[in-house]
């Protein structure tokens, strides 16, 4: 293992990120509302002490870097961004009215990764500029960290193909037949794009540039964190809060698809849409959950609500579980149990490989779905050839075991995860619900779960260890278990 390089690039992605507390800082210095002074205080000591450990970690790992080793690739994932979880917690920690050390972990490892949950019970008792930092940390986490960080390494002439493949957002073909920096930058250049054109949208339909900017950076990512204690809900009583809902819907949706495949529309190549097999699936189990919950809602006596707004409830919570965003409007833990299981499945399958949401993803659910009915057909027809083929490629069946091993792997997660969770909340009153609305809502990064920590409830009853236990899961779950897994491996870290 190659310390010097780790260190080097470890620092580097540091002082990236003391750069953008120091910009939260700078709005929280000439924000007018009162309180920001001391959020100002606390993101620039932040900013200090992440700019000197980065610093620090750069001197040690002095030298010239041609290129970034697999191995030392896949650590410098995974440590990334265990580091930018425990740096990005430092504001939450040293601004009023503040949080412990594993709870600010939490706050800032559900940014980060994009998860949403929060142990915050009222937003409103914390600055703006706080408030800005923790929407800030999920736009970075959203695209990924490590994808801004390959082009800027890319422009010092530092090989970094190892850290875009192992940044298991982004795996695939597209990226394999272009030069990463320029793949790595035209996603940050359509994220950048997307991400300006929801701001302007909000902002034209009533929001303040603080309330617009925060969501427009949330909602983008897939993340969910929002400024209000009420979510999304805030909005719903507004004479426009169904086009907010829409519009927000829509680019949830949007980031929850393949980003690549924008990259390769901006070629020109638009029949690459029609191979996407993700796609079609990720928007069909959203339209056939929102209607079939829409239809159920309707139709109960206990429900006195229409069908119209059955509907634009129905369709954005759905929208907002399936993209692993996690915004609210109401509380879907008073719905029917068929409808919290339908919403179950979707928070494990989660969005399509290459975008902002988390879960399993869609393709690997599709894989798994033909390759168990290949299996039963083969039961009875041993002889019978079969060609398994996914938005356009043929798979062979090493990759078809792949799939099925991390479906297997991540399912016994979530099972040995909710026994974790149970034994550490033990004498403290939870059920069978919570705990395993605990691992869904984190390993899949969605935000909230069921049970006692519903879309109206938060994880500030949970013992700090615990709290600290959801956080690793919330990153295992983001780069999809391996890139993690692997640091526990004795034989990933000796010298070849």
């Amino acid at each position: 293992m190659n310390f010097r390089i780790l260190a080097k690039v470890l620092g580097l992605l540091l002082l990236l990120l003391s750069v953008s507390m120091g910009v939260c800082g700078l709005f929280a210095r000439f924000d007018i509302v009162a309180g920001d002074h001391e959020a100002m205080v606390a993101l620039f000591i932040s900013s200090g002490l992440t700019m000197l450990a980065g610093g620090l970690l750069v001197v040690c790992g002095l030298g010239k870097i041609d290129r970034i080793p697999r191995r030392e690739g896949v650590m410098i994932v995974g440590l990334g961004w265990l580091l930018s979880a425990l740096f990005g917690a430092l504001p939450f920690v040293l601004c009023t009215p503040g949080l412990s050390w594993g709870s600010a972990f939490f706050e800032s490892a559900s940014g980060f990764t994009t998860t949403g949950s929060t142990v915050i019970g009222d937003l409103s008792e914390w600055p703006r500029g706080i408030l800005l930092w923790r929407s800030m940390t999920q736009w970075l986490g959203g695209v990924g960290i490590l994808v801004l960080f390959v082009a800027v390494l890319s422009y010092l002439g530092v090989g970094t193909k190892s850290l875009f493949r192992n940044e298991s957002s982004f795996q695939a073909g597209e990226a394999a037949t272009a030069r990463i920096r320029d793949t790595a930058l035209t996603l940050w250049k359509i994220y950048a794009g997307l991400t300006l054109i929801c701001l302007f949208g909000l902002k034209l339909m009533g929001l303040t540039w603080f309330n617009a900017v925060n969501h427009a950076m949330t909602a983008v990512s897939t993340g969910g964190f929002s400024p209000h204690n009420e979510s999304i809900g805030y909005y719903s009583v507004w004479g426009n809060g169904l086009f907010i809902e829409l519009w927000l819907s829509i680019f949830m949706m949007v980031c929850s698809l393949n980003f690549l495949i924008f990259a390769v529309i901006l070629t020109g190549k638009w029949k690459r849409i029609r191979e996407e097999d993700d796609a079609k699936w990720f928007i069909g189990l959203c339209a056939f959950v929102a209607f079939a919950i829409a239809a159920g809602l309707a139709i109960d006596p206990r429900y006195s609500v229409s069908f119209g707004q059955a509907l634009r409830e129905g369709w954005f919570i759905v929208v907002s579980i399936a993209s692993t965003t996690g915004y609210g409007t109401v509380d879907y833990g008073l719905w029917p149990a068929w409808c919290k299981a339908l919403l179950a499945i979707l928070m494990v399958i989660g969005g399509c490989s290459g975008s902002t949401a988390g879960g399993m993803k869609v393709g690997r659910f599709v894989v798994f779905l033909k390759s168990s009915a290949h299996e039963v057909i083969r039961a009875f027809r041993p002889n019978q050839i079969f060609r398994l083929v996914v938005n356009g490629n043929p798979m062979d069946d090493s990759a078809r075991a792949r799939t099925t091993s991390f479906v297997a792997l991540y399912l016994l997660i979530i099972a040995l995860g909710s026994v974790v969770v149970g034994i550490m909340e033990a004498g403290q009153g939870i059920d069978l619900e919570t705990c395993l609305g605990a691992i869904l809502a984190t390993l899949s990064n969605i935000g909230p779960g069921f049970g006692e920590l519903g879309p109206t409830n938060n994880f500030s009853n949970l013992r700090e260890v615990t709290q600290v236990f959801l956080s690793c899961l919330m990153i295992l779950g983001r780069l999809e278990l391996f890139a993690i897994l692997v640091l526990f491996v004795p034989a990933a870290w000796r010298r070849f």
